[in-house]
């Protein structure tokens, strides 16, 4: 018989408990990943206003390709994807280092395995990543694209069918960049139990994801929503006071630091959770091949016991 998904709450509080009980070694993976996680809260809101360059590019290229410019969903994707390109370009070599070095310190303590290559498959599976997830976003564009050509070409072209459809991209957009994100993560933490890494590993955690991908996005979301909060507690307490100049500059440093440190624990604690969720779908898999394995044993011995003319070998099939 098979064995469903286990709970994504029993998960959860399985990996805080994990998080909890080895705080000490937790605390050292985020300290490995603070120089990641400052470089991306400082170069979030810097970038949102040298990236207008960028915006405006892409704004030409959509333009180009046949976007209407009544559509406001796209000038807001086109501003958001700026802000996102210049963001990750700029803590490309602090994702490379010290993001994977945390990640893969995590990852080997929980698995109890030394292997010493470990940061170069994490490597491999980093890079493979990054072109998966533009590779989702080239795709959604098309999609996009593609609907907006067909639906013009019937006359739809009223405020109200734009905004629908604004709302209806939006939908599908975040729906497609989810997943994309959802099995990158599990490729990244699942990529040390393969043999190299890299392309083969996103195969294989988007086989592992079927049937799965509910309770994956359910995994994703406190971790996201936590640091979207620190994020957001960033701006407020961090850039808010230093372009106001209403404190000095070393408190509004030292808590910038204590915050940039609280992002890094939540990426810790969303390896945590993410490896724990691997190891889930792999047991899943493991019991459900194992029960498809009895019942086909089963079934054989009824058949022969029974003395039946025809017996179609499998684990569904007998006459």
């Amino acid at each position: 018989m098979k064995k469903t998904m286990e709970d994504p709450s029993k998960i959860m509080r399985r990996s805080v408990h994990t998080f909890l009980q080895h705080y000490h070694r937790a605390t050292t993976a985020a300290a490995v990943a603070l120089p990641f996680s400052t470089a991306l809260l400082l170069s979030q809101p810097f970038f949102s206003s040298s990236s207008s360059s960028i915006h405006m590019k892409l704004n030409t290229l959509l333009r180009g390709a046949g976007f209407s410019s009544s559509l406001e969903f796209f000038n807001i994707l086109s501003l958001k994807l700026s802000q996102t390109l210049s963001s990750s370009l700029f803590t490309l070599p602090f994702s490379l280092t010290f993001l994977l070095f945390s990640k893969a310190y995590i990852i080997k303590l929980l698995s109890n395995n030394h292997d010493s290559i470990y940061y170069f498959r994490l490597l491999r599976t980093y890079i493979c990543n990054s072109f998966f997830i533009l590779s989702a976003n080239a795709s959604a564009f098309a999609l996009f694209f593609l609907a907006s050509t067909i639906l013009d070409s019937f006359g739809f072209s009223s405020r109200n069918f734009y905004i629908l459809f604004s709302l209806s991209s939006a939908i599908i957009y975040s729906i497609i960049l989810a997943n994309a994100f959802v099995i990158s993560n599990l490729a990244l933490v699942s990529s040390p139990s393969s043999s190299s890494g890299g392309y083969t590993t996103l195969l294989k955690a988007c086989l592992l994801l079927r049937g799965r991908t509910s309770t994956a996005l359910a995994l994703a979301l406190p971790t996201n929503l936590g640091l979207a909060g620190v994020e957001a507690l960033f701006r407020y307490r961090v850039m808010r006071s230093f372009y106001k100049g209403d404190r000095d500059v070393t408190s509004i440093a030292i808590e910038g630091t204590l915050i940039a440190y609280l992002y890094a624990l939540f990426l810790v604690l969303d390896t945590v959770v993410n490896f724990f969720f691997y190891q889930s779908c792999v047991e899943n898999e493991e019991e459900q091949k194992i029960g498809g394995d009895d019942e086909y044993s089963i079934k054989i011995q009824i058949c022969e016991s029974e003395n039946t003319k025809i017996c179609i070998k499998g684990p569904k099939s007998l006459f």
